[in-house]
């Protein structure tokens, strides 16, 4: 049996096939060493002596495992800041979303504390209650 070299079968096969030379593999050499033409190597694609491996792809194991860290709150430290505080925060956002929550608590607190309510619902809106928790105890101690 003589040794042959496919490089020139496999460069020929990869033209023929339009793959890279990588991705060629040769699984009959026998077989493979009489194909001349690129209709021999089609011919041999068909009956599985040549193969083309799939692509190998970038793993998205490692990102995904980022991810989940980002996710429970790691990597925010300093090193992985750009912009300033307030550049990083979503301000207004954050804003309407609790005085929403305080005034739809204040809203239900209305039939019990009228006369409070319109001075209330004004703070509300001025920023003063950090949070509901914060408006309830203000109303429990009956400050106006």
């Amino acid at each position: 049996m003589k040794i042959v070299k496919f490089d020139k079968l496999k460069e020929l096969a990869a033209r023929t096939l339009g793959v890279g030379k990588k991705r060629i593999q040769i699984v009959n050499e026998e077989r493979a060493a009489e194909a001349i033409t690129r209709e021999d190597i089609r011919d041999l694609v068909k009956e599985g002596a040549i193969t083309i491996k799939k692509k190998v792809g970038v793993s998205r194991g490692r990102a995904r495992a980022l991810l989940e860290k980002k996710k429970k709150g790691k990597r925010k430290g300093y090193g992985k800041r750009k912009g300033t505080r307030k550049a990083r925060s979503r301000g207004k956002e954050d804003w309407t979303l609790k005085v929403r929550a305080q005034r739809r608590r204040l809203k239900l607190l209305k039939v019990k504390l009228p006369h409070l309510y319109r001075k209330t619902y004004r703070m509300v809106k001025a920023g003063y209650f950090k949070s509901v928790k914060h408006l309830e105890t203000h109303l429990k101690r009956g400050n106006p």
